[in-house]
This record gives C-alpha cells, sequence and structure tokens, in this order.
C-alpha cells in the first residue's frame, strides 16, 4: 500500500471529484491554441483533445467526426452544445 497522508488523500479526492470540470477548462485552452496553431503542433494539440473527450466520455465517433474535420470553430460549437451544458 501507498504511504499517503490525510491530507495528499484530500487532494486525491478533490480532483477526481472535479475531474470533469479540470477536463472542461483544459479543453477550453486546447481549443484557443488550435486556432494558433499550424503542422505539428496543431497535431499535438488534436491528440489531446482527443484523450481529454475521451476523459469526459464523449462518443469515439463524435470525436473521429472532430478531429478529421480539423475545425476549431466546429470543435468549440461542439463544446459549447455538448459538454458545457451538461
Amino acid at each position: 500500500m501507498l504511504d499517503r497522508t490525510p491530507y495528499q488523500d484530500k487532494i486525491i479526492k478533490r480532483y477526481y471529484d472535479n475531474r470533469s470540470d479540470i477536463m472542461k477548462q483544459k479543453l477550453s485552452e486546447l481549443t484557443t491554441d488550435l486556432f494558433l496553431a499550424e503542422g505539428k503542433k496543431r497535431h499535438k494539440i488534436w491528440k489531446r483533445i482527443t484523450q481529454a473527450l475521451t476523459n469526459l466520455g464523449v462518443d469515439s465517433v463524435c470525436i473521429e467526426r472532430l478531429v478529421v474535420s480539423d475545425n476549431p470553430t466546429l470543435l468549440a460549437e461542439f463544446l459549447e452544445k455538448k459538454v458545457y451544458k451538461k
């Protein structure tokens, strides 16, 4: 077993309690970065977006459709309608 203090246990618990909010904030930042990125950096940002959407439980078909479109505006609209409104 890991030797963690009660304080560390509380931090870990709060992280998992707020994980969806953390992922939503991360997606907002990544969407902004995506508007400005080009080339390899843009591909890396899409990978991070894919992982964040997967962590939020978004359907893989929807994720694939967004990635293939490579359209930050479409991603922002999707997030506004589906992810942030929950």
